[in-house]
């Protein structure tokens, strides 16, 4: 009897508890829950502060303005000035007889009225790479030795001598009036029989890698543009001045080699690549690499390049082997390309005109390049915004 009775208490007490554990849980889940506090928007990057900007720049130039800015034009040997007045042309860019018995003034003074013609800021650009290629420092009145190739600085300093001297570049070329130069050359070329073994660095992609990033750097710090070139990678291929040059190497080796210095000039902050006229089998067999949505493609999404493309001159022997150059502009910028080298511009420029009002090519395709455009002006100063 005493057992059971034992029983029956336990019972009840454990009732008792499972009840007041109930009445606790359901006054627990009746408690209000605090307010939900929205978290601060984060703060935009400096970049999309300046693509931000570039963006309202762009959307208050006409759609012909945007054409042009498209072009960077071989300057013309008379009337420049007025031809930029007239158009708002993107960029001139400048070759050996620019500077030919010119002084260090009277070039400053000539671009200085490019500068005062335009509308918008003008990018001058010039090929100055060093060795066989320095169309400024040939100039003795410019400066007193020219200014020696990649392979040369490395051998005499290293990369320390490559900096010091792309400081030095960078110098000249601004207090000219210069702002762009088409440099580093990113071609991986370790044989000298190849046509563009000369301008490279002559070692292999790693360290072919490690001279564009040090350039890039410097020009970065210096606020002068740069180009690398010439995208996907020469390699031991013909020159394309003097025609259609065939690369028929697997995508392996450019994956492995000749895209290394690109990503290493782009993770650098490189703004612009420029892309040859190669054809490229692996990639695209019917057409040149600069005439080639595919080989954009892959630079914009394998390599992750958001800036300005542009191409190698339009009226080069490849192309004109390939298409004629009126043609060769309509189809650049269906390729993908930002900016069109051009030695015709009148032409080129019209026909481009003509294919985005006739519908053949998107006015918010115009747009996106005129952006990018606008916001290299903006990296190198050209432009001011507020940051």
């Amino acid at each position: 009897m005493k057992k059971r009775m034992l029983a029956l208490l336990l019972g009840l007490l454990c009732t008792g508890l499972t009840a007041c554990g109930s009445t606790d849980t359901a006054a627990k889940d009746e408690t209000p829950s605090a307010p939900t506090v929205e978290q601060p928007e984060p703060e935009p990057t400096p970049e999309e502060v300046r693509r931000t900007a570039a963006e309202q720049y762009a959307d208050g130039l006409t759609l012909e303005e945007q054409v042009a800015q498209m072009f960077f034009v071989r300057c013309p040997e008379t009337d420049a000035a007025a031809l930029t007045a007239q158009y708002d042309i993107g960029g001139y860019l400048l070759f050996a007889r620019d500077f030919d018995g010119q002084t260090k003034e009277s070039v400053a003074n000539t671009i200085a009225a490019y500068q005062n013609a335009a509308k918008t800021p003008m990018l001058i650009g010039v090929d100055e790479e060093g060795g066989t290629v320095v169309r400024v420092s040939s100039n003795p009145n410019l400066r007193g030795t020219k200014f020696q190739s990649p392979q040369a600085l490395y051998s005499e300093g290293g990369f320390d001598r490559i900096t010091s001297d792309t400081a030095e570049k960078d110098a000249l070329l601004r207090d000219l009036g210069i702002n762009v130069n088409f440099a580093p050359v990113c071609d991986v070329s370790t044989d000298p029989s190849d046509f563009i073994y000369a301008r490279s660095f002559g070692m292999d992609a790693e360290q072919t890698g490690e001279y564009v990033r040090t350039v890039v750097t410097q020009m970065v710090s210096d606020k002068t543009g740069m180009v690398l070139k010439h995208f996907p990678g020469y390699g031991n291929n013909a020159d394309t001045h003097t025609g259609l040059a065939i690369d028929e190497r697997p995508m392996d080796t450019f994956r492995q080699s000749d895209f290394l210095p690109f990503q290493a000039g782009i993770a650098s902050g490189a703004q612009s690549v420029l892309v040859s006229h190669n054809v490229v089998n692996c990639m695209d067999a019917d057409r040149p690499a600069s005439l080639s949505a595919e080989v954009h493609r892959i630079l914009r999404e394998e390599l992750g390049f958001d800036g300005v493309i542009l191409t190698d001159d339009l009226i080069m022997d490849a192309i004109r082997d390939y298409t004629g150059g009126e043609n060769a502009a309509v189809l650049a910028v269906q390729a993908g390309n930002d900016m069109l080298t051009s030695s015709d511009f009148v032409t080129q420029y019209n026909a481009v005109l003509a294919a985005v009002q006739d519908g053949t090519i998107p006015e918010s395709q115009i747009h996106a390049s005129a952006v990018r455009v606008i916001d290299w002006k903006m990296q190198l100063g050209l432009i001011s915004y507020d940051a």
